[in-house]
């Protein structure tokens, strides 16, 4: 069984409204992504992040992915976890794959959201910010709705962080 590991972030900005979290709607279904349930949601949203490049740690990853797919520039706070899951391939040979994706909690440092290279619209849609609560409702995957949660926790003083 082939391997990937990947590495995102949870982006947050502390503003007079509250937490802030940026997400992306992906410009289509990757295929490296488990199928979606039918749901009222109008919109796909989802994390941003990315491989993890030869000779790259992931948290590194994770800061570089969060520039590429949202235009923000942020700084490491903490790991919030990993998640790992199979698929299969959906291209070349339907090969099944085991995938690791370490999730990281990030100040949001500069940068306007949205304002991202035009060949990442091939990837993403559009980037946004959305308020940290209703944020775990609003993702489409369960194990970052999971990283959801643990920020929130973090932001809160857990003792994991």
């Amino acid at each position: 069984m082939a391997r990937e590991i990947s590495a995102g972030g949870v982006v947050v900005h502390r503003t007079p409204e509250g937490w802030q979290v940026a997400v992306i709607e992906p410009q289509k279904e990757s295929p490296s992504r488990k199928p979606v349930r039918k749901t009222s949601q109008k919109m796909l949203l989802a994390l941003p992040k990315g491989l993890v490049d030869p000779g790259e740690k992931p948290a590194q990853t994770a800061i570089r992915e969060v520039l590429e797919e949202t235009g923000l520039t942020a700084s490491l706070m903490a790991k919030l976890g990993d998640i790992k899951y199979t698929y299969v391939r959906s291209w070349a040979n339907k090969e099944r794959v085991f995938k690791v994706v370490s999730f990281y909690l990030l100040r949001y440092e500069s940068g306007r959201i949205d304002e991202i290279a035009p060949e990442m619209r091939i990837e993403v849609k559009r980037a946004l910010w959305v308020p940290l609560e209703e944020a775990a409702r609003r993702l489409a995957y369960r194990g970052e709705k999971d990283m959801i949660r643990r920020a929130e926790e973090c932001l809160r003083g857990a003792e994991f962080c």
